[in-house]
């Protein structure tokens, strides 16, 4: 069968190589064409587009560039009409993807979608143009499935796709020797920094974050650094700290740290799911982070939160994130045992939530049913 693929960011390129793998073994035939990175080309889809030419981030920046998304969605229109797939599988990716899925459909395309919108926050309208444009709708949090019965759809929770990358990743774990002497770090135990990806998010988080060395000398501290910024602008950001900053091994990093300080984002459901106790702490400025309270509806900001549908990880937010709530949070979080081990026990349940491992394997085979 031929299969097209569109997925626009580094965790769609992660997870749709995991899934083309899972093609491969049902369907020895198939013909994958694809917007996707490394990682799919890796496992045999043939590229048209390259995730390096579509990833956008900031308003401002996504406004200066429409002239090359517009292009980009002409060009993406064009490349199925010629290709003639007998599915067209979207990876997360929405502002982009949803324009494209009501395409398909108008032009009589079967349409998959992986990885939902996150309707359930903001934009709840999209939730109908995914029933009206998608023919199966592949979800990977939990109560996902529940929120869509309010639009009349059943959809298909498989799980997520992260659980499948940390059993892959977890092979192939190096020892805390060898990853200390590998990146000439010391023995001490180590609590990792995820400050975000974006400079405005890291040029907030990070130099709070580096507070906490002098407060924490038993501990190094180490910099997860996002590839999108060079090693010249951390070491701007961190004022002359001596800080590690470790580029491309998250998960190494991560595998081997004892407590962990995060900025929201997928980084809190990825440090939760390495057991890492963690703090996740999120500021900007006043008038932005008013308009999403008012736009955005959700309890927690943290995936760890909102999928338990508790607080089980410390949110630090706005005003909340300053040094002294940093220090003592951080502080219950590497010497108050009780604290540590009750977020290790509710990580447990958390797994069992997501699914467990397998997703990919389940989409593939939902695919292959709807197909025949």
């Amino acid at each position: 069968m031929k299969y097209y693929i569109v997925a626009g960011e580094a965790s769609g390129d992660l997870h749709g190589g995991n899934l083309i793998k899972e093609i491969n073994k049902l369907d020895p035939k198939t013909n994958i064409r694809a917007w996707g990175g490394d990682l799919m080309e890796q496992n045999g889809a043939f590229l048209a587009k390259h995730i390096r030419e579509l990833a956008f981030m900031g308003f401002s920046e996504v406004v200066k560039n429409l002239p090359t998304i517009f292009k980009n969605i002409s060009y993406c229109k064009k490349d199925i009409t010629e290709f003639k797939p007998d599915v067209l599988l979207l990876i997360d990716y929405p502002g982009f993807n949803l324009r494209i899925a009501k395409w398909a459909h108008q032009n009589g395309i079967k349409v998959h979608y992986y990885i939902s919108p996150s309707v359930w926050a903001w934009k709840e309208g999209r939730g109908f143009k995914v029933k009206k444009y998608c023919d199966k709708l592949f979800v990977i949090l939990p109560f996902e499935k529940e929120f869509y019965k309010r639009y009349d759809m059943e959809v298909d929770f498989v799980g997520h796709p992260l659980l499948d990358a940390i059993a892959q990743f977890e092979n192939e774990k190096l020892t805390f020797k060898d990853f200390a002497e590998e990146n000439q770090l010391n023995e001490k135990p180590i609590i990792a920094l995820l400050p975000g990806s974006r400079k405005q998010e890291i040029e907030v988080m990070l130099p709070k974050f580096l507070k906490m060395e002098s407060k924490f000398p038993e501990y190094q501290f180490v910099i997860a650094g996002a590839p999108s910024q060079s090693p010249d602008y951390y070491q701007k950001v961190s004022k002359g700290s001596d800080v590690k900053i470790l580029f491309g091994q998250t998960y190494n990093l991560l595998m081997h740290s004892y407590a962990a300080l995060v900025s929201s984002g997928t980084a809190t459901l990825e440090t939760a799911l390495f057991g890492v106790p963690e703090v996740v702490c999120y500021k900007g400025g006043w008038a932005s982070f008013y308009l999403a309270r008012l736009l955005i509806n959700v309890k927690f900001i943290s995936l760890v939160n909102l999928i338990m549908d508790k607080e089980i990880v410390t949110e630090l937010i706005q005003g909340d994130f300053n040094a002294k709530r940093l220090e003592s949070e951080l502080y219950s979080i590497t010497k108050n045992e009780n604290s540590r081990n009750k977020q290790k026990t509710e990580y447990i349940e958390l797994v069992t939530k997501l699914g467990g491992v397998g997703a990919s394997k389940r989409i593939a085979n939902l695919m292959m049913e709807d197909l025949q």
